[in-house]
């Protein structure tokens, strides 16, 4: 594929060339970078413009992994790539984000294939390779070479790096949130609980970006139609061997008007039969299953982590409202208590008011001799420890009613 050279920067400013720059990582070669427009890309992919969308910076899309016929479309949370055949393009390679999903990417392609045989069919099989169109037909149809395509090559690191960041973010919360829990059921202060309300909002963010990747996987693993789309290079493998029919056909040296029109039948006979075997050809999918799969349980766990921390939080808040209900209702007793003494002591200063009324009776009167002062200075303090005996007889009686009708503990 030829490099674009980059547009003018007037010509970018005043929108005429719609440029992006993107990672173009070949199946076999170097990386190299580029500027290609909309347009560009959807004839290098034969992808519409509104899937060229989902890759769109400025526009928010949950995680989408789409199926097409020339091309695959990933988008996992920060990881965005557009997948065929023979090459990977990735926007925005200068990403600091991306840094370590180019590298896990050229680790993986610089690795050597290593193909497995199948014992039953070890014997010396010939694998042709047709002019240009990757592997074989023999390898799909015998099975005796299996070797990773290149589209699931790189569809596997874009899972692996969005679980291994997912996983790492999920460490990182469960992490600070449970020490955070710990402290606010100690100690519950307004610190405390702006801490834990952010945790709580964070873990509500994540919760749900970990939950959209789980559901676009058993999307397609419920969908076996769009797991067969994404096999690119099985499908330029049928379609090669198709129009290699084709050819042989029309090299046939026609001799008699005749004998033409009979090759001419034969070969469309041969063409039709090549493409109805193709259309009745039951997709394999396993190998895309199992991959699919392996993620699938790798995001369900990293859900489950976050739905186990959803629980603690929620124990923790319902531990904490036991607590303020508790401390609520001591304070009510306490209430209840202190209005008990309070009426209590009205009942005695009502008793010092009647004494206190200015009656002439013989008990105000000034005593005249020293045994009468002594009889009234008796009888005064007899009334007042009386009418104190008397309070405290009331307030222990009322808080005993208040214990024994359990309103009181």
């Amino acid at each position: 594929m030829e490099r674009r050279q980059p547009a003018p920067l007037a010509l970018r400013r005043k929108g005429a060339v719609p440029a992006r720059e993107w990672l173009v990582v070949p199946a076999a070669g170097e990386a190299r970078t580029a500027e290609f427009g909309k347009q560009r890309i959807m004839e290098m992919t034969g992808l519409p413009a509104r899937d060229l969308r989902v890759l769109d910076p400025l526009l928010s899309y949950p995680s989408t992994i789409l199926g097409r016929d020339r091309a695959v479309v990933v988008n996992l949370e920060h990881v965005k790539a557009i997948v065929t055949a023979a090459e990977a393009l990735v926007p925005d390679p200068v990403n600091p984000l991306l840094r370590p999903f180019l590298t896990d990417l050229h680790t993986r392609l610089a690795l050597p294939d290593v193909p497995s045989t199948s014992p039953a069919t070890d014997r010396g099989t010939d694998t042709d390779q047709s002019e240009g169109n990757g592997p074989t037909l023999a390898l799909y149809r015998s099975g005796s070479v299996k070797i990773l395509p290149f589209e699931f090559k790189v569809l596997e690191v874009c899972l692996e790096h969005t679980c291994k960041c997912l996983e790492s973010e999920v460490w990182a919360l469960e992490k600070e949130a449970y020490p955070a829990l710990d402290e606010l059921t100690s100690k519950v202060s307004t610190l405390n609980l702006e801490h834990v309300r952010q945790i709580k909002r964070r873990l509500v963010e994540l919760a749900g970006r970990v939950q959209k990747v789980r559901d676009e996987l058993e999307h397609l693993l419920d969908n076996d139609m769009d797991m067969s789309e994404m096999y690119l290079t099985r499908k330029l493998t049928f379609q090669g061997f198709s129009e290699s029919l084709g050819r042989v056909g029309s090299n046939k040296d026609a001799s008699t008007y005749h004998d033409e029109e009979k090759e001419e039948e034969d070969r469309d006979d041969d063409i039709e039969t090549g493409r109805e075997s193709f259309a009745y050809v039951k997709p394999n999918i396993e190998e895309l299953e199992m991959l699919l799969e392996a993620y699938f349980v790798q995001v369900d766990g990293t859900l489950n982590k976050l739905y186990n921390l959803r629980e603690y939080v929620d124990d923790t808040e319902d531990y904490i409202n036991i607590m303020l209900d508790e401390k609520q209702n001591q304070l009510l007793q306490m209430d209840v208590m202190l209005t008990t003494a309070t009426v209590v002591v009205t009942a005695g200063i009502a008793v010092v008011s009647l004494f206190g009324m200015n009656i002439h009776i013989d008990l105000m009167k000034d005593p005249e001799t020293p045994e009468e002062a002594r009889i009234k200075n008796m009888k005064f303090l007899e009334t007042t420890w009386g009418a104190v005996a008397g309070c405290i007889v009331i307030y222990l009686l009322a808080i005993y009613a208040g214990k024994k009708s359990k309103i009181l503990q």
